[in-house]
Formats: C-alpha cells, structure tokens, sequence
C-alpha cells in the first residue's frame, strides 16, 4: 500500500474551469481499499474576497480516489497537529500550510506566489 491508515495528508483538488471553487482537504487517513481512500479530517475553500482559505468548522470524511489526475496528494508528517493547521504567507511571501509547531508545506505549484 501506497498510503496507510493513521497517515497525515493534504489534498489539492485541481479546478477544471476558472471559475471552479479553490478546495483542499487535510486529515487522517482511516481506511485504503484499490485506488480509494478514506479520510477524516477538514475541507479548506478559498474565499475570493478576503484572499485567504477558510476551514469549515466541522469535522468531514470524504473518499478520494488516489489514480484522479484531479487530485494533488500531500504526506505530511505524523506529528502534525491538524487541529491548529492553518494557511498562511511565510517570510518569502508565498502560501503555506502550518500547524505553526512541526510543519510547514509550500502549497504553491510552479513557484507563484498566492
């Protein structure tokens, strides 16, 4: 197995179109089976007017599929508190998940920034 349960991850759904919702997703991998994967954890969306990703504040499990080209998937590390992860710039002015305490992961594909 690729992933496995009690893993961290981060997930990047890619937009089809522009318009499309900026989603991502972070949490504990709970169970694979074949290409799907099932995971607890938050769903992060971008919100156009404030420039910043916003977590619903409950608690979701969702089912990916690990073959989609849609999806960008993340390990992160084990010690990662998700429960204190956030978005935000670092001292280079790019776009980071954090936790603030054991991680810090460069979201930004291609090398723009935001």
């Amino acid at each position: 197995m690729i992933l496995k349960s009690g893993e961290k991850i981060h997930i990047i759904s890619r937009r089809l179109f522009e318009m499309d919702l900026r989603r991502h997703f972070i949490g504990v991998v709970e169970e694979v089976e074949g290409g799907i994967v099932r995971i607890q954890g938050y769903a992060y969306i971008f919100n156009n007017s404030t420039n910043l990703y916003i977590r619903r504040k409950d608690k979701r499990t969702r089912l990916f599929s690990m073959s989609d080209s849609v999806n960008i998937i993340n390990i992160l590390p084990i010690s990662a508190n998700l429960e204190s992860t956030k978005y935000m710039l670092n001292k280079e002015d790019r776009l980071v998940i954090t936790d603030e305490k054991t991680f810090s992961l460069d979201i930004n594909e291609f090398g723009f920034s935001r």
